[in-house]
């Protein structure tokens, strides 16, 4: 057989698919010493080992096999799998509004090329009408792709050609946008468009997705057109982020660009609220308000666009026994500005003092979050934060420290005034500090315990 049958795979694994006489992209019946198992089997990643056969088993599922448990295979069919996004021209309709997708990297509709496990992307409007056709049934969809980065490699340049491009999108009356993003950083873009992009007429939904669109189980295409509609026709004219609510696909959740965090590293409900509850939940068929408080879509253009950001910031995650060198390093490196994320209700130990006067005697701005996530910085209740107070740290309320980190760059891009800066960090935006947290925004339960187990069993997971 030609090479071209056996794409990626190298070695044993080769020489057992020659051996059987299965082709990549055959139909294979599979018998191992762990089960029998039939599918696809489909090329491997030029730079994988060569001990594993990959196939799609019939749930849609990817397995890897190791050629050390195979017994035997048989080739029941062959056809080969064509991975290009198909395109149709995406339709217009009148009376339905104008929604603006703009990408940054993110690949919220895609396919993966099984061969190099490069991933695919649908961007295009017709690329995207092709992958998620329902999406012609909410909106009139247009699509710009200002940048192509991974979300870890997003940063301060652009969270400001964002806001430029959101500005210039309201001006020419788009009806709301759409930001596809991946899901690792995407809660710190929500913050920094939320202080950069402010008294927004139309709703600016984030969106993204935990799994890809090539998976059964992807949430890629609902959260699309969830995302769709909220940006079409909800009525709340603020940044949030889009994502599901429950792992399953009942609704999503619209949540607040200052108060939203991932909890997870891979469910599909990953994004929470944290201190408060979610905006809104999001079908097909329209928003639901959970908060009464938000900020109304208008009809006019009127947006401020303030796109600033100071890079030299940073936020220290305390531990037990760090040392002063941590926070002298950074002051010698040029850092304006610092976060803390100390234990409890906001403090570190008494050897970090003397490295907080030197910064704070430098001009460096430092203020204080909880590592709880959940609460406020309550630094007057013990010795421990009223000496850090003292020594210039000033607490941060209830803001969650990414989003303080965010803020922080985005005063400081503006003015280095210390008590300026304290009065711009301490009035809050959009609900990055709050009067108070209600007891439904902290809900984390134990397992195995009895009422939690009998609750479990009549919700959705």
């Amino acid at each position: 057989m030609s090479e071209d049958f056996f794409q990626g795979y190298k070695g044993a694994s080769l020489e057992m698919l020659k051996k059987y006489n299965v082709r990549v992209w055959g139909q294979a019946h599979v018998d191992t010493t762990r089960g029998v198992f039939q599918g696809t089997i489909l090329p491997r990643s030029e730079n994988d080992d060569d001990q594993h056969i990959v196939m799609k088993i019939i749930t849609g599922y990817n397995i890897g096999v190791d050629i050390a448990n195979i017994t035997e295979m048989t080739e029941t069919g062959y056809k080969k799998a064509n991975y290009k996004i198909p395109e149709k021209e995406f339709p217009y309709t009148d009376g339905y509004p104008s929604v603006k997708l703009i990408g940054t990297g993110g690949t919220i509709a895609s396919r993966l090329d099984y061969r190099t496990g490069a991933v695919i992307p649908a961007f295009s409007p017709g690329e995207l009408y092709g992958a998620v056709p329902e999406l012609a049934d909410i909106c009139n969809l247009t699509t710009e792709k200002v940048f192509a980065v991974f979300s870890e490699n997003m940063g301060p340049d652009q969270y400001k050609k964002l806001a430029v491009a959101i500005g210039k999108e309201i001006e020419n009356g788009i009806d709301g946008i759409i930001i596809g993003h991946g899901t690792d950083t995407l809660s710190h873009t929500a913050a920094a468009l939320t202080f950069m992009v402010q008294n927004s007429p139309v709703p600016i939904v984030l969106v993204g997705s935990q799994r890809s669109s090539d998976r059964p189980s992807s949430d890629a295409a609902l959260n699309l057109m969830h995302a769709a509609t909220a940006a079409g026709h909800g009525d709340i004219a603020e940044v949030m982020v889009c994502m599901f609510g429950p792992t399953s696909d009942e609704y999503g959740l619209l949540h607040r660009g200052t108060r939203v965090r991932k909890m997870h590293s891979s469910y599909r409900s990953t994004f929470r609220t944290i201190g408060d509850v979610p905006l809104a939940s999001v079908t097909r068929k329209g928003v639901k308000a959970i908060k009464p408080e938000y900020n109304h879509r208008r009809k006019d253009r009127n947006v401020t666009i303030l796109p600033y950001f100071e890079e030299k910031v940073a936020i220290i995650y305390y531990y037990p026994n760090m040392q002063p060198d941590m926070i002298d390093s950074l002051v010698e490196n040029g850092y304006k500005g610092i976060i803390i994320a100390g234990t409890g209700l906001g403090h570190v130990n008494k050897p970090l003092y003397p490295a907080i006067e030197r910064a704070t005697a430098k001009g460096v701005h430092m203020f204080m979050c909880v590592q709880t996530l959940w609460g406020y910085a309550h630094m007057f209740v013990y010795d421990t934060g009223r000496d850090l107070m003292a020594k210039g740290v000033i607490p941060a309320m209830n803001m969650l420290p990414e989003t303080a980190y965010i803020k922080l760059g985005w005063v400081l891009g503006q003015t280095t005034d210390p008590e300026k800066v304290r009065e711009m960090m301490l009035t809050p935006i959009n609900d990055e500090i709050t009067k108070r947290e209600p007891y439904n925004g902290y809900l984390v339960y134990q397992g195995g315990v009895k009422e939690v187990e009998d609750f479990i069993k009549k919700v959705h997971k």
